[in-house]
């Protein structure tokens, strides 16, 4: 059976949101709206089930499943990237 695959764009928009811990850095690093950032975070929380970040009055904080979430993520990236150059 074959693994679904969270959309790229959301996991972009997640890594950026989770560096910057503002949907606002995130988007102008993106070249996109606060707003896309937004609707593709959510499309990721939903694609997993669970919420990724605590919106707060002072920006972004990851929740513990969006702080594992990010090292799994990290450490794909890295392995893949490895992977190409070998």
């Amino acid at each position: 059976m074959a693994r679904r695959l969270p959309p790229f764009a959301a996991l972009r928009a997640f890594e950026a949101a989770a560096r910057a811990g503002s949907l606002a850095e995130a988007a102008e690093e993106l070249l996109i709206s606060s707003s896309a950032v937004s609707h593709q975070i959510k499309s990721l929380e939903t694609f997993v089930s669970a919420r990724l970040f605590l919106r707060e009055q002072t920006g972004l904080k990851l929740t513990e499943i969006g702080e594992k979430y990010l090292e799994g993520w990290a450490t794909h990236s890295i392995a893949s990237r490895q992977a190409r150059f070998r």
